[in-house]
């Protein structure tokens, strides 16, 4: 039976709030094999039974499913839209209307009838405390409200509120951007939250990223001094008329109970000063004071339908320790990103204290010197009237352990739950096999992106940076897009990634840029570099590519190529000779190999600047061509080429070996295609013969570790791939996972395996970097690979890599056009694999370590240049087949 079981909007189930008609895609699902879509009608309507249609397409003979523009359709602002779709397909069935999908407009363009309004003065720009606003309304009478949304932002976080009721489920809102360039807003229906007679709108505002305490060198009012507010409520009646409400000078504003709120050191709240009632009718605002009008560019606003921050998940306590130095101490089993939820009763003036840190010491007691000058504390005090139940608002916390400074009253775990946020992102990637120190790694590579990917990708969620790193962004971005849907989350912080280049095109280390006139880092100001670092400003043309990669839609190329072609200029112009580096750089950031003391990796920094040059070059010029820019496409592929042999030149030697003995230069050069085809097997056996020096052991940082699986399984040396993966001593993934890790460290040896801590001075223990292994999982382990030809998984590639002692090994990973999934198993010394493609999109085996295939259903195998292949459409497909030697399976009878 033909069916379509979803639409997507933006890569989104719905929306809530749009600029302009989002690009739409559905799956579909089939019994048959070897569907393809024939043709598609869509109908876009203002009613949920779509009896007023504002778009029809009619029949559309195509076989398109995703990405599909539906031109110059006219929106109205503040309106919801209803869409559905048939199809027929190549077998002459034709599916039922799918489920409806909802989207929300924006204000269109159309001005804001509000005004930025603060509580605060500039003279309050050292303060951290959290302000309060309200406004009283009446409705229009007699009329009937149809529909009510309110479109809002601040300068700072806020928090909504409507007739006392908390306005839509959005956390930290309006997130972190470029704010002088790029400031985003949310749309909320509250239709069902006025009254007939008096209404009143509030808000609570913090200080947030906007004029908050940021950075390493805790500089603070980065953006402004004060806080502000833009809110409008448009309120539509049955009969075609609308009311707005909007932020002006009428309102009223005060002091919050919210003491203190900052993003590093926690918040202070004391509840004997909540004014009962401030956002609700009848309540008397005369002590209250008049606000101001904040100035600002409403040109930078932008309506942001999807990927906000929200309460994701809740963990109970899982055991209370009291530490050898007589701490209490809470466990809650799983380091994250969030904040703790408590329950307390007590007296007036009783207080809670709360410090949240990471890890424990060798001895067990409370570790919080890797925290650095962050607090991460919470204060609550009492208001002593029965239960009460509390958690913060605008700040959060990196933490697995709990310090309960202060408690009133006995402790009880079920008083404590730990509330995990992180961006909405649609789960996508699903991996378990036969080894649980594997499955645990995947665990562990989720839960890094689930603490950092909060609203911007930080480096980590706990000490006193919290940054959007590029480096970190573009190293782990393939990973966490079989991960998650990052199509949304990483496209917002892409804009701002280009509004905060240098004029000439270089990219800030970290975006949003705040290190750019801040830093006090001796080493930044001695080198003069707070932009342009090789493998972290390459961010710019690597994760748009990679968006384009996993999810087929140009637009992300499109509105990136003038940032992407900027950063490849900027390292043109600075090159010499077709060499390129630039003042600061990170090199192979943290690796093994660097001298005593130092953070720099042995790799030359020329060496590695020119590989990724050639490698964001090319990258650049396969844009130009899927854009069609002729011209553009000629010039940057002759220049890659013309970079590749000066590579080649410079660090090669007459005798076929690298000028530099490292991991990561000969894996650079393997997986850039930057090494002669005469010479790649020479240089993949001595890649292996580095590993083997250092007993099978990586001593690579940030720019190698994650192309060394790749480098090994590429070039005719998976069992090294294997084995690599698997070591568990030190350094290695899995001595992090038997050290009882529940995400990835900064460092191989964060805890090193005498107990001791590695320099408190950057020393996380939730940096998802190194978790870019989890690639090589989803791309080798199970072989589910995407095909530049066909993006967004419209073609797949299924290639597994069975081995490394696994009996079996299940993945899934849910694309555009369905899931994808791949099983295999090891059966007495042979492989049985199954796997699925959705409907619409075709697939090509690729089976490279076989002797013999033995069973093979439908599919018609090929055998040339030692590997067999088989082309096929949707549907399930088994194949049995004899591995040959390479292959290290677990036999089970």
């Amino acid at each position: 039976m033909l069916s379509v079981s979803q639409i997507t909007l933006d890569g989104e189930v719905s929306l809530s709030g749009v600029d302009q008609l989002p690009i739409i895609g559905w799956k579909i699902d089939s019994d048959r094999h070897n569907v393809v879509q024939h043709s598609w009608y869509l109908q876009c309507s203002l009613t949920a039974d779509f009896s007023s249609l504002m778009f029809d397409s009619g029949e559309v003979v195509s076989g398109q499913s995703s990405n599909i523009d539906l031109g110059d359709a006219v929106l109205l602002s503040s309106t919801r839209y209803h869409l559905r779709v048939r199809i027929t397909d190549n077998h002459g069935e034709r599916s039922e209307w799918s489920p409806s999908a909802t989207f929300v407009t924006g204000l269109l363009g159309s001005p804001w009838q509000g005004a930025f309004i603060s509580a605060e003065t500039p003279a309050d720009n050292a303060k951290s405390n959290a302000t309060l606003l309200r406004k009283a309304f009446s409705l229009t009478q007699p009329k009937t409200i149809a529909a009510a949304w309110v479109h809002a932002t601040a300068l700072g976080m806020y928090q909504l509120f409507l007739n006392g009721e908390r306005v839509g489920n959005d956390e930290l809102t309006p997130g972190w951007t470029s704010y002088r360039h790029h400031l985003l807003y949310q749309t909320y229906d509250v239709t069902g939250l006025l009254n007939q007679g008096e209404n009143v709108i509030g808000a609570e505002l913090g200080a947030g990223w906007f004029k908050g305490d940021m950075g390493f060198s805790r500089h603070r009012n980065y953006y402004g001094e004060q806080t502000a507010l833009l809110c409008q409520l448009v309120i539509q009646y049955d009969d075609g008329s609308r009311q707005v409400v909007g932020s002006d000078r009428s309102w009223r504003g005060s002091d919050s109970a919210r003491e203190f709120a900052e993003i590093y050191d926690g918040e202070r709240f004391d509840a004997r000063r909540i004014q009962v009632g401030w956002n609700q009718a009848g309540f008397s605002d005369g002590s209250w004071r008049a606000v101001s009008v904040v100035d600002w560019d409403n040109n930078t606003l932008k309506a942001q339908g999807a990927g906000t921050v929200r309460q994701m998940e809740r963990l109970a306590a899982k055991a209370l320790i009291i530490t050898p130095q007589g701490d209490k101490v809470l466990d809650f089993g799983q380091n994250m990103s969030g904040w703790v939820e408590f329950c307390v009763r007590g007296n007036a003036g009783d207080k809670v204290v709360l410090r949240h840190f990471e890890t424990l010491d060798a001895n067990g007691n409370v570790y919080l010197d890797n925290l650095r000058t962050a607090r991460q504390t919470t204060e609550y005090v009492l208001k002593g009237e029965g239960d009460e139940t509390w958690h913060p608002r605008f700040s959060w916390q990196g933490f697995r352990y709990v310090k309960v400074e202060e408690f009133p009253g006995g402790l009880d775990l079920n008083q404590f739950t730990a509330i995990v946020i992180h961006s909405d992102m649609a789960a996508t990637g699903h991996f378990t096999c036969s080894n649980p120190e594997l499955n645990q790694l995947h665990h562990n590579i989720l839960w890094g992106l689930k603490s950092n990917f909060v609203d911007v990708p930080t480096d980590c969620p706990q000490r006193d940076e919290r940054l959007g790193w590029t480096g970190d962004a573009q190293i782990f971005c393939r990973t966490a897009s079989y991960l998650m849907q990052t199509q949304t989350f990483f496209a917002k912080w892409l804009v701002d990634l280009k509004a905060d280049q240098t004029p000439e095109g270089g990219v800030p280390h970290v975006i949003p840029d705040i290190l750019t006139g801040h830093c006090d880092q001796d080493k930044f100001l001695a080198e003069g570099g707070t932009h342009s670092a090789t493998g972290w400003a390459d961010a710019a043309v690597i994760n748009p590519w990679t968006l384009y990669l996993m999810y087929g839609d140009k637009r992300v190329l499109e509105s990136q190529y003038a940032s992407m072609k900027g950063w490849v200029d900027f390292m043109q112009a600075h090159a010499d000779n077709d060499i390129w580096r630039y003042k600061l750089q990170f090199g192979d950031w943290v690796a093994l190999d660097a001298q005593e003391g130092s953070y720099f990796g042995a790799t030359p920094e020329d060496l590695i600047c020119t590989a990724w040059y050639a490698n964001s070059t090319q990258l650049l010029a396969k844009t130009a061509k899927v854009l069609e820019r002729t011209d553009d496409h000629r010039y940057y592929d002759a220049l890659h080429a013309r970079i590749v042999e000066r590579f080649r030149q410079r660090f090669f030697t007459a005798d076929g070996d690298m000028t530099t003995q490292t991991q990561t230069a000969y894996i650079l050069a393997l997986c850039f295609n930057l090494v002669p085809d005469a010479l790649r097997e020479r240089t993949a056996n001595r890649l292996v013969e580095l590993l083997h020096e250092h007993g099978g052991h990586l001593v690579t940082g940030f720019l190698g570790t994650p192309y060394f699986c790749h480098a090994l399984s590429q070039n005719q040396h998976p069992k090294e791939a294997w084995s690599l993966l698997l070591k568990d001593d030190f350094p290695s993934w899995l001595y992090q996972v038997k050290a009882g890790a529940t995400t990835i460290w900064e460092h191989w040896d964060g805890i090193k395996p005498d107990g001791s801590m590695w320099s408190p001075d950057m020393n996380s223990f939730n940096h998802y970097a190194y978790g870019a292994v989890g690639e090589w999982l989803y791309r080798t382990v199970a072989g589910i690979e995407a095909d530049e030809t066909a993006p967004g998984f419209k073609h797949v590639v299924i290639s597994p890599l069975p081995g490394g002692g696994l009996s079996w090994m299940d993945a899934r990973y849910q694309s555009i056009y369905g899931d994808i999934a791949v099983n295999w198993q090891a059966q007495k010394g042979r492989v049985v694999l199954t796997f699925r493609v959705p409907a619409n999109t075709t697939a090509t085996v690729k089976l490279p370590a076989v002797r013999e295939i033995i069973t093979s259903g439908s599919l018609n195998f090929s055998h040339e240049n030692g590997e067999w292949s088989a082309h096929c459409g949707s549907g399930e497909y088994r194949v049995e087949y004899l591995p040959d030697e390479s292959v290290d399976l677990t036999y089970t009878d």
